[in-house]
């Protein structure tokens, strides 16, 4: 594990695997993750080993061993924290991020604080484009803030997951009495940073051209063939609107893919 220092005095942790002439590509966690979920460590290793890439894994704020800010939650930090973390690779760096972490990637390389973003490939950002979606509460940025101040993780947890995810609570409920809910609830301090780098594309608003014109960098957009048609339907709509951008169906994919669906798209994107 090596750490690097955001400007706000943030520590950030992250592994570097590998050391091939192929480039190297940031892996951004989405929703709960941290650089050592299996899943995670699978992928950074197959795209070392396969591709030749040099791998960052690091956890965002809030999560695994990276610090944290507690009751300061904004996009930008997320931004300075990935800043920090590339700067500290050097040269050209691609970025691959899935669920909430795909979009602090392509919010990232559209912000233009970042120099250095060759590439950026997401697999489905959950962006929230039309009203007739599930929207999350005005005031949920306020709700998971409070219940974190007032030690409530296992309830910062729920509201995640039902208010700003729309899990149904019936699956919720089930996942709580599941042996997954103690992971989740170790990760809850990163919901609020979360919804803060979600918020502003989850109001249910269709993405216009003029607003991602910024992000000039190559991108791919990853979907799930068997993935609900609202989890793909922003990454659609983004193939459409960005300057630079392909759309690529994994076949026999869902929303929860394995390394070895995910590596192969990602590794002969990157290594073209």
């Amino acid at each position: 594990m090596r750490t690097v220092t955001s400007p706000d005095g943030t520590t950030i942790a992250f592994d570097r695997i590998g050391s091939g002439d192929a480039g190297t590509v940031v892996l951004i966690s989405g929703a709960f993750g941290y650089r050592e979920v299996p899943a995670t460590v699978e992928l950074a290793d197959a795209l070392a080993a396969d591709y030749g890439l040099t791998v960052i894994n690091y956890d965002r704020r809030g999560r695994g061993d990276s610090s944290d800010s507690p009751g300061v939650y904004d996009a930008s930090n997320e931004i300075a924290d990935l800043k920090a973390v590339v700067d500290q690779a050097g040269g050209a760096v691609a970025l691959f991020g899935w669920g909430s972490g795909a979009v602090l990637a392509l919010a990232a390389a559209r912000s233009g604080a970042i120099a250095g973003i060759s590439d950026v490939v997401a697999f489905e950002p959950p962006l929230v484009i039309s009203p007739k979606d599930h929207v999350p509460p005005k005031d949920a940025a306020d709700k998971l803030a409070a219940r974190l101040a007032a030690g409530r993780r296992g309830g910062a947890v729920w509201y995640y997951l039902t208010k700003v995810m729309g899990v149904p609570a019936l699956v919720a409920s089930a996942m709580r009495v599941s042996p997954v809910w103690k992971q989740l609830v170790a990760t809850a301090d990163s919901t609020a940073h979360d919804y803060a780098v979600l918020e502003p594309f989850a109001r249910g608003k269709d993405p216009r051209t003029e607003d991602w014109a910024a992000l000039t960098a190559p991108t791919l957009l990853l979907v799930g063939e068997r993935s609900a048609p609202a989890l793909t339907k922003g990454a659609r709509r983004l193939a459409e609107v960005l300057p630079d951008a392909r759309l690529q169906e994994l076949a026999g994919v869902s929303n929860d893919p394995v390394a070895s669906a995910l590596a192969p798209a990602i590794g002969e994107f990157l290594t073209r």
